[in-house]
């Protein structure tokens, strides 16, 4: 069960710097030009969105029985480790957000 959230894991890191990069290769390099901020978070939650969608649609398709078990488990498993990695960059965000406040001026 380990190596299948380590995959599930790899394979949302790679959708988010594929969104990030704004390429389709997988294996491209992450875009590190110094590009807009602001952008390279909203592709990073569009990307996240699109996961639970995916999820969505194999979950309608499972109860349908035009899908196989593993591959909706599989697709909710992605949707849940991408939610997971949005709430723990919130939460580092919020936490940063928090230093900056109770810096001296």
């Amino acid at each position: 069960m380990a190596t299948t959230s380590i995959s599930n894991a790899i394979a949302a890191y790679a959708n988010v710097a594929k969104a990030a990069s704004g390429k389709e290769g997988g294996t491209d390099e992450i875009k590190t030009d110094g590009g807009d901020f602001a952008a390279m978070i909203q592709d990073g939650v569009k990307a996240a969105v699109d996961s639970g969608k995916k999820s969505e649609e194999m979950s309608k398709a499972g109860i349908s029985g035009k899908a196989d078990v593993r591959d909706v488990v599989a697709a909710v498993n992605n949707a849940e480790l991408t939610l997971q990695t949005v709430v723990a960059v919130r939460d580092k965000v919020v936490s940063a957000y928090n230093e900056i406040l109770r810096m001296p001026i």
